[in-house]
Order: structure tokens, then C-alpha cells, then sequence
């Protein structure tokens, strides 16, 4: 199951340091209807590629948006030069089947 889209970063206003990008509605949809093994948080491992930087990382449910977000960190952030508010390109490949 893989997935490709654009979506904007964002900080995560409770805890600083944090920053996201939530998958679009129909991704999640998708990620939802696999029946799997529960893990800690709801949690999903994915493989992603944004620019020319991939790494394992899980995607998790957020109840606000009824969608999965998946973190991004720093050091992606700053090999791809990505910021808050930047659209960024995702490639996105789920591992939990």
C-alpha cells in the first residue's frame, strides 16, 4: 500500500518541537479498512521518502482530524530544508499489512 501526496507541515502547538503532516482523508481511509495487530498509540510503521531523504517512522491517529499524522523529524527538516507552513512532497509506503 503506498501513497503519494503533498501536504503542509505543521508544529504541534502542545509540545514544542514537534512538527506533522497529516495524510490525506482518503490515505487514511485507505490505512484504516487493513485489518492489523494493534500497536501502541494506534500507531501504523510506514516507510517515507520526502525529497531525497527516506526513513522508517510510524504514522498515528488524531482524533482532531480523523486522519493518521506522521512526524517529521529535524533531521529531515533540515536535509530538505522544510519549515512550518511548507507544502511538502510525500512518498509514503506502509509496512504494517
Amino acid at each position: 500500500m503506498r501513497f503519494r501526496f503533498t501536504a503542509p507541515l505543521w508544529e504541534w502547538s502542545a509540545q514544542g518541537g514537534w512538527f506533522f503532516v497529516t495524510l490525506p482523508d482518503e490515505a487514511a481511509a485507505d490505512i484504516r479498512e487493513v485489518p492489523r495487530m494493534p500497536r501502541g498509540f494506534g500507531s501504523v510503521r510506514v516507510r517515507v521518502t520526502v525529497g531525497g531523504t527516506t526513513w522508517s517512522t510510524s504514522v498515528f491517529p488524531d482524533s482532531k482530524s480523523g486522519s493518521y499524522v506522521l512526524p517529521v523529524k529535524k533531521a529531515v527538516r533540515t536535509a530538505e530544508r522544510i519549515d512550518d507552513g511548507d507544502d511538502v512532497d510525500v512518498s509514503l509506503e506502509v509496512l504494517d499489512l
